[in-house]
C-alpha cells in the first residue's frame, strides 16, 4: 500500500471542510444539499481507502504498513516533533469504524437535517469532526495526538450546541467542553511526565520502551494515570461522565456520531494505543479495571428510569465504555475493541432510530410514543435488532464481544464480574422498556404540535443506513468466531467459547448470560407490555431509590451547586478576587501612592533659594565631618 494512501484518509474531509466552508457556504447559499453530497463523496473515498488499508494490513506479517514522517518542530538542543501515522491493526479497525459510521450518518443526516437553515455549517464541521478522528487514530506520537483530540472537543463543542439559540443546548456544550478539559489536563501532564523521563513523545518508542522494562515503576504509573484521565474525561467514565447525557441536546445523528465512533470511542482508543504502559503497571491496571466496571453498572442504573429516549441510549453508552475499559483491563487491547468495533455499529443505530421515533412524532420522551410499530415497521425492525445486539442475544454482535469481558472479567477480577453479570440484566431490562414504551401499546399522540397527525415511516434516505447497520448488527461479531479478531489485533488471544457458531453453549458462562437477559426482557415485557406488574406501583415501592435514580444521584447538583458555585465561586475565586484586589492591586496602588508622596516631598525641597541650598549643604558637610570624628 502506497503510504499516500493514509494521509489521503485524513485529508479528504479535511478538503471536505474548506470547501463547504469557503466556496459552497458563501457562494451557493441556496444550494445547500451540495455540502451533503460533498461531505458524503469525501467520507466515501476515505473509506474506500480505509478498505484498502485494512486488506493491507492484514497482508503485512507485522500486520503494520511503514508510513514515513514529517519533521514538524526543531528545536536546538535535540528536540524534534515529527507529524507522522501510525497504521497498524488497531489503526486499520478504527479507521473501518470511523468512516463507515460517519458514512451512514452524513447519509441519514440528508433526510434529518432537510429544511434546517444551518445545512451548510452541520456538514462543514461534520466533514472536520470525521477529519479530527481520523487524525487522532493514525497519529504516530503523543503530541500530534493531543493536537486531534483537542480538534475533536472543539468540534463536539460545536456540534452539540449547533442549535445555539437554545440555552439547554448552549449549556450542554459548554459543559462538555469545560468537563472533559478536565480529563485533558490529566492527559497533557501524562504526556510530560513520559517525555521528560524519556526524551520522546514517539508512540512506539514509549511503548517498546514500557515492554522493555526501561520505563517503569512510579514514571510509568503516574503516567498511565493521567493518561488515563484523559480517556475517563472523553469517554464520559465515572466521575467526568456528566457531560454526555446533556450532550443529547445536539441533532441525533451527531448523537450518533459521538456515541459510536468518535468523541466517546477516543478515550477507549487512548487506552488500547497505550497499552503496554497500562500493562506493565498494576496500580494502573487495577484503576481502569474498577472504573470500568463500577461506570458499567452505575450508569445503567440511571438508564432504568429515563424517559427520554436519546438519553436512556446515552446511558446505555457511558455503560458500554464501562464495559470496554473492563475488558481492556482484564483481557487486553483484542478484548476491549472488539466490543467497541460492535458497539459502534448497533449504537448508531439505535441512535438513528431514535431520530426517526422524534421525526415522526416530534418528541424523544417515550410517554409521548407508543403503537408506533403499526406505523413505523422498518424503523421497529432496526431498532429491535439493534436493542437484542445490545442486550447480548445470540448470535447477534453484541453477544460475542459482551461474553468474552465476562469470561476475562472473571479470571482476574471476581468482584467486577459480577457487576458486569448484574449489568447484562439491567440493560437487557432498560433496552426492551424504551421498545415496549415506543413501538407497544396505543399511539398517545406524539408531541402537542403533531396532534392529529398520524406518524409515518421516515423517508429511504434515513431508512437505508439504519438498515445498513442493521446488518452489521448481525455480522460484526462472526469476525472473531474461531479468534481471527484476537490473532489480528495480536495484544492477547481470545478465549475459546467461540471456536464456532454454536460452540457457547457447550459452556456455562453464556448460557447464565443468555438467561440473565431472558429475565431483563421478560421484566420490561411484563411491566410495559402485558401490564402483569404496574410501573408506578414499583416506582411507590422503592420511591426514594426511584428519586435517587432519575435525579442522577444528585451529580449535577453537587458539580454545579456546590463544587462551582459555593466553592470555586463562593470560595476559591472569591478568596482570589481579594488577593488580586487586596494583595497584586494593593502592592501596586501602594508604591504608586508611596512614589506620589516622596515625589510631593522632593519637590517641596527644591525651592530655588540659593541661602536654603547653602545651609543644606553647610549642614551637611557638618554632618560628615562629625561622623569621621565620632567614628
Amino acid at each position: 500500500m502506497p503510504y499516500q494512501v493514509a494521509w489521503t484518509i485524513l485529508l479528504l474531509p479535511v478538503i471536505s471542510f474548506f470547501v463547504i466552508s469557503f466556496i459552497l457556504k458563501p457562494l451557493l447559499q441556496d444550494r445547500p444539499r451540495l455540502s451533503g453530497y460533498t461531505a458524503i463523496i469525501a467520507i466515501s473515498g476515505s473509506l474506500a481507502l480505509s478498505v484498502w488499508t485494512l486488506f493491507a494490513v492484514m497482508a503485512s506479517p507485522e500486520h503494520e504498513v511503514a508510513v514515513p514522517g514529517i519533521n514538524w518542530l526543531v528545536v536546538d538542543g535535540g528536540l524534534t516533533i515529527q507529524v507522522g501515522l501510525l497504521v497498524d491493526s488497531l489503526t486499520a479497525v478504527m479507521l473501518i469504524v470511523v468512516t463507515l459510521v460517519s458514512l451512514m450518518v452524513q447519509i441519514y443526516s440528508q433526510g434529518y437535517m432537510h429544511g434546517d437553515p444551518g445545512y451548510h455549517r452541520y456538514f462543514a464541521w461534520m466533514s472536520l469532526f470525521t477529519a479530527s478522528m481520523l487524525g487522532l487514530v493514525l497519529a504516530n506520537n503523543l503530541v500530534f495526538m493531543f493536537v486531534f483530540w483537542e480538534l475533536v472537543g472543539l468540534c463536539s463543542y460545536l456540534l452539540i450546541g449547533f442549535w445555539f439559540h437554545k440555552p439547554s443546548a448552549a449549556n450542554a456544550a459548554k459543559k462538555a467542553f469545560i468537563v472533559t478539559r478536565l480529563g485533558d489536563f490529566g492527559f497533557l501532564a501524562g504526556i510530560l511526565v513520559l517525555y521528560a523521563n524519556t526524551g520522546t513523545f514517539d508512540i512506539v518508542e514509549l511503548r517498546e520502551l514500557a515492554l522493555a522494562g526501561v520505563l517503569g515503576g512510579a514514571v510509568l504509573t503516574w503516567a498511565a494515570i493521567g493518561l488515563f484521565a484523559g480517556a475517563v474525561g472523553k469517554s464520559a467514565q465515572f466521575p467526568l461522565h456528566v457531560w454526555l447525557p446533556d450532550a443529547m441536546e445536539g441533532p441525533t445523528p451527531v448523537s450518533a456520531l459521538i456515541h459510536a465512533a468518535t468523541m466517546v470511542a477516543a478515550g477507549v482508543f487512548l487506552v488500547a494505543r497505550m497499552f503496554p504502559l497500562f500493562e506493565h503497571s498494576i496500580q494502573a491496571t487495577t484503576t481502569v479495571a474498577i472504573i470500568g466496571g463500577f461506570t458499567a453498572i452505575f450508569a445503567a442504573s440511571m438508564g432504568l428510569v429515563a424517559n427520554d429516549i436519546k438519553r436512556v441510549m446515552a446511558y446505555s453508552t457511558i455503560s458500554q465504555l464501562g464495559y470496554m475499559m473492563l475488558g481492556l483491563a482484564t483481557g487486553g487491547v483484542a478484548v476491549g475493541m472488539f466490543h467497541l468495533f460492535n458497539h459502534a455499529f448497533f449504537k448508531a443505530l439505535l441512535f438513528l432510530g431514535a431520530g426517526s421515533v422524534n421525526h415522526a412524532t416530534g418528541t424523544f420522551d417515550m410517554r409521548l410514543m407508543g403503537g408506533l410499530r403499526r406505523f413505523m415497521p422498518w424503523t421497529f425492525i432496526t431498532i429491535v435488532i439493534a436493542s437484542l445486539s445490545l442486550a447480548g442475544i445470540w448470535p447477534l454482535s453484541g453477544f460475542w464481544s459482551k461474553d468474552e469481558i465476562l469470561i476475562t472479567s472473571l479470571e482476574s477480577q471476581p468482584v467486577l464480574f459480577y457487576l458486569a453479570l448484574i449489568t447484562v440484566f439491567m440493560t437487557a431490562f432498560y433496552m426492551f422498556r424504551a421498545v415496549f414504551m415506543t413501538f407497544g401499546g396505543e399511539y398517545r399522540g406524539g408531541a402537542p404540535e403533531t396532534h392529529g397527525h398520524h406518524p409515518h415511516e421516515s423517508p429511504k434516505v434515513m431508512v437505508l443506513p439504519m438498515a445498513f447497520l442493521a446488518v452489521l448488527a448481525v455480522v460484526s461479531g462472526f469476525w472473531n468466531v474461531g479468534g481471527q479478531f484476537g490473532a489480528f489485533m495480536g495484544h492477547g488471544e481470545t478465549h475459546g467459547f467461540i471456536e464456532g457458531l454454536f460452540h457457547p453453549f457447550t459452556q456455562f458462562l453464556p448460557w447464565l448470560s443468555l438467561i440473565l437477559a431472558g429475565l431483563g426482557i421478560f421484566l420490561a415485557y411484563a411491566i410495559y407490555s402485558a401490564r402483569w406488574l404496574s410501573a408506578e406501583a414499583i416506582g411507590g415501592w422503592f420511591h426514594p431509590l426511584y428519586v435517587m435514580l432519575s435525579r442522577k444521584f444528585w451529580f449535577d447538583e453537587l458539580y454545579e451547586g456546590v463544587i462551582v458555585r459555593l466553592a470555586l465561586v463562593g470560595g476559591l475565586f472569591r478568596g482570589l478576587q481579594k488577593v488580586d484586589e487586596r494583595g497584586v492591586d494593593g502592592a501596586v496602588n501602594g508604591i504608586a501612592s508611596g512614589t506620589i508622596l516622596a515625589g510631593r516631598g522632593v519637590r517641596r525641597a527644591q525651592t530655588g533659594q540659593l541661602q536654603v541650598y547653602g545651609m543644606v549643604i553647610g549642614l551637611g558637610l557638618l554632618a560628615l565631618a562629625l561622623f569621621v570624628l565620632l567614628r
